[in-house]
């Protein structure tokens, strides 16, 4: 079974941009419940298909598979709802992790969050000087949560996203 452990951290300043060059994202939800996540992502010029479970902790199942770009640019376009994630990710070694920084546009620009993968939940890592507060147990920050309430409405709204990851509406029918 694939799992995941991920930390995530908002950001502490700009030292982190003249250390990588950036990859454009852009992902969508099929579905979005508390329990399953099943995500279209187009990263460059590849496609893929990711199913993920409950968060617990920092940990959860991943099953990431690639797909045909056509297909995943289908799949954005007419079966993920408005709005989809779109970003631009920064891979940065540091200490011996990589660090993936995601730099968020549309109705999400202005949020900034970084990542990083480890093997166990209580690993020890080295934390860059532009790393600032962790945001990991935030369901605000799981990418999901961020189609339904984006970044650019928590002022507005004073809220965020409920406790619980929102469920999404279903894509409009285009039959």
């Amino acid at each position: 079974m694939g799992k995941e452990i991920e930390r995530k951290f908002l950001l502490a300043g700009e030292g982190w941009r003249t250390l990588a060059t950036g990859i454009e994202y852009r992902q969508g939800y099929l579905c979005a419940t508390k329990e399953c996540t099943v995500r279209v992502r187009i990263a460059g010029e590849t496609g893929y298909l990711t199913v993920k479970g409950a968060t617990v902790g920092a940990v959860r199942s991943e099953y990431e598979y690639e797909i045909p770009l056509e297909d995943a640019q289908v799949m954005l376009k007419s079966l993920c709802p408005q709005p989809q994630i779109e970003k631009k990710r920064y891979t940065i070694p540091y200490e011996g992790f990589l660090w993936e920084v995601d730099e968020f546009f549309g109705s999400n620009a202005g949020l900034i969050v970084a990542e990083i993968e480890l093997e166990t939940e209580d690993q020890p890592f080295d934390r860059p000087e532009w790393i600032g507060e962790e945001v990991t147990d935030d369901p605000r920050y799981f990418n999901a949560a961020l189609c339904v309430a984006p970044y650019s409405t928590w002022e507005e709204t004073g809220e965020g996203c409920p406790e619980e990851r929102p469920k999404l509406a279903p894509a409009p029918n285009n039959s």
